[in-house]
């Protein structure tokens, strides 16, 4: 019944169907589970107590006739006073002219707007006549589109909820309802369209944010079993007295943090199941060097190696810094799009004869014309970088190779376990030693000659520096100083005695290259430069870190770009041009200044910003819950996914009849393959 589309639903027409399309309801069941966004609640609470900038209800009586000005096109400006208390209280209402003729002095009006604590003023979003005990206490308001209003899907949703409701079947246990003290779904459905008071919808909410955090752990939990099951017979073998003699030629020790993680790499490596693991550090932690290891264990068993990353300028330099590492011990080869001709033919000949033992690259690498002879190991450097197919894509082109993604975004623990639930995570929150940790300054706008000498200062001392600035060019929206007339603003302080470089996104790819060659080799002494460095080439020798309007940034981002200098030996700076109109701005330059941990950083920044910037919505993979938020509802995040694990582990889901209407929901999921529920 509830499959059935949602023009048998009563009052829901030709045209009104074809709109609620556009909001993606089809069904009648897509129509019951579309959820309030928020919900208006008028409670009057003392003038004392309203919150400055917050959206906040009052009553009051009308004390004199409202008064009216017209401005531009069709706007309005409605003005009133309100006795509220013993406080007259100036309401302003914008483009709603025709509220005066609804208006008489006397009249008691119950007002919902933005309060002006300062003024003593309300900006009215919306209003009604009448004392607020008589408005309906919890009012849902839905996402919409132009075409529907919202009283007509409130009309239409409750239609529904009348002929329908009774068709909801519950999918939990019983068990577990009664453990966590969860309403029937029949009961929390009409709660959450229609509370009865906040304590109903409480735990209307806390119900389907369990169940949206359990099915997702639950699909999440059967794709790492699937990822377990699907190799068999995978074991790498490695040659361990080779590895060992390999590690003691590393011109440095293993951080207690690095042995960890590779134990672990190696384990899976040894394992019958494929590798599947999340290798998380910050910048500078060492992964790369783990990573080397797990490459060359991987090498003695006789197979190839791949490791993928998101730019040539990357690829490059892990590809120098791999051949030196593995001098005489492994062929090393770089393949990008830039590797054309009669090269590219023979390094791809090369590589099917497995001549090439490692082969280091960007996307170039799966292209079908990049045929392995036997991969045997791949790491994905930055994964959240690319998108889910290309990833599977790579996995696929060999013989079931163990996989090691990177990332040098610390990710929070709760994130972690939610994107890549079907992945074991590997953590190095260890720094080596001897690196000092760099010292933070957040200062305003003006004191950017201060800066300027201060970089000068430090190039005379035989250090070079980064100046990032957000955007290329001029925006209209946005009042940024861009990267071209910033770097001749300080071309023009500093030439010709101090060279000054560019570098932007719009630049190709071999201007970007040699661009970054000439700072790596000290030819360029300040380079300019928009985000594009944020995984950039490493130059030990920059020192100063200057980033413009530091304030556009995320905490997590601003530490990276922090991450490109502190990479020598000497005392290496950044410094923070921000001046954040916003508490949201003051409190991430504060953090910034506080702590150079970006474990502790992107716990911060989660708080800050929410989880959907945290890799960019469209390749992270993250699901878009409809109740349950990842960060505050972390707890019950943690909660379902236990519960998953314990259910997966147990085969309850298969063979509980329990658990049947989980599994029926799950088996219509095309990411969850339908054998293991077989």
């Amino acid at each position: 019944m509830l499959n059935q589309s949602i023009s048998e639903v009563k009052g829901i027409g030709e045209k009104l169907q074809a709109h609620l399309h556009e909001l993606g309801l089809f069904t009648i069941e897509d129509l019951l589970f579309y959820f309030p966004y928020r919900y208006d609640t008028y409670e009057i609470k003392p003038l004392t107590e309203l919150v400055h900038n917050e959206k906040a209800t009052i009553e009051g009586v009308l004390t004199s006739e409202p008064s009216i000005n017209f401005y531009g096109k069709k706007k309005s400006r409605l003005t009133m006073t309100l006795q509220v208390e013993q406080f007259a209280v100036k309401a302003v209402m914008f483009n709603r002219s025709f509220a005066k003729k609804q208006l008489n002095k006397g009249d008691t009006i119950t007002a919902t707007g933005k309060w002006d604590q300062h003024r003593l003023q309300i900006t009215v979003s919306q209003f009604k006549k009448g004392e607020a005990k008589s408005q309906d206490p919890i009012q849902p308001v839905y996402t919409l589109k132009e075409s529907v209003t919202l009283l007509t899907l409130r009309k239409v949703i409750k239609a529904a909820l009348e002929e329908y409701a009774d068709e909801v079947e519950e999918i939990l246990p019983e068990e577990t309802m009664l453990t966590y003290k969860l309403p029937d779904r029949k009961q929390a459905l009409h709660q959450m369209h229609y509370p009865e008071s906040p304590l109903m919808l409480k735990h209307a909410k806390r119900r389907f944010i369990y169940e949206e955090f359990l099915l997702f752990q639950l699909k999440m939990q059967l794709l790492r079993k699937l990822h377990r099951e699907s190799t068999k017979g995978n074991a790498q073998n490695y040659d361990n007295d080779r590895l060992t003699d390999f590690v003691q030629t590393l011109p440095f020790e293993l951080t207690g943090a690095q042995k960890r993680s590779l134990a672990e790499i190696l384990k899976d490596m040894k394992s019958p199941y494929r590798m599947n693991r999340l290798l998380q550090g910050d910048v500078g932690s060492g992964k790369t060097a783990v990573a080397a290891i797990g490459l060359y264990a991987s090498i003695t068993t006789g197979k190839q190696g791949a490791l993928m990353v998101p730019t040539e300028i990357l690829a490059d330099q892990h590809y120098h810094s791999l051949k030196e590492m593995f001098a005489g011990r492994a062929n090393v080869v770089l393949l990008t799009g830039s590797v054309k001709g009669k090269k590219r033919k023979e390094i791809l000949r090369s590589i099917i004869d497995h001549e090439v033992d490692i082969i280091v690259g960007t996307h170039a690498l799966i292209q079908d014309e990049v045929d392995f002879n036997n991969l045997g190991f791949v790491i994905v450097d930055e994964q959240h970088r690319f998108g889910v197919k290309q990833r599977r894509t790579l996995r696929d082109k060999g013989l079931d190779p163990d996989v090691l993604f990177m990332t040098a975004t610390p990710i929070p623990r709760t994130l972690a376990i939610t994107a890549f639930g079907d992945m074991d995570v590997s953590v190095i929150d260890e720094m080596p030693a001897g690196r000092k940790p760099i010292d933070t300054y957040w200062i305003k706008g003006e004191m950017t000659n201060r800066v300027l000498a201060f970089i000068q200062k430090a190039v005379e001392g035989g250090h070079q520096a980064y100046v990032i600035c957000p955007l290329i060019e001029e925006s209209d929206q946005l009042d940024i100083q861009n990267a071209v007339d910033l770097y001749h603003q300080i071309a023009s302080v500093y030439e010709p005695n101090i060279s000054v470089g560019l570098m932007h996104g719009r630049l190709h790819n071999d201007e970007k290259e040699e661009v970054m060659k000439c700072f790596a080799e000290n030819e360029l002494q300040v380079l300019v430069s928009t985000t594009v460095v944020e995984v950039g080439v490493n130059v030990p020798n920059a020192t100063v870190m200057v980033i413009h309007d530091a304030e556009r940034f995320g905490l997590s981002q601003l530490h990276q770009l922090r991450g490109r200098v502190g990479r020598g030996s000497e005392q290496s700076y950044c410094i923070l041009l921000a001046d954040p109109k916003g508490d949201v701005g003051k409190e991430r330059m504060r953090i910034m200044t506080e702590t150079n941990d970006g474990f502790e950083l992107s716990e911060q920044d989660l708080k800050l910003r929410g989880p959907g910037d945290f890799f960019g919505r469209k390749q992270s993979g993250l699901p878009e819950f409809k109740v349950g938020d990842m960060v505050h509802d972390y707890r019950a995040l943690e909660t379902a996914r236990q519960d998953a694990a314990e259910i997966i582990e147990n085969d309850s889901l298969i063979k509980d009849e329990r658990f049947k209407a989980l599994r029926d929901i799950i088996e219509q999921d095309e990411h969850v393959n339908g054998e293991i529920l077989d």
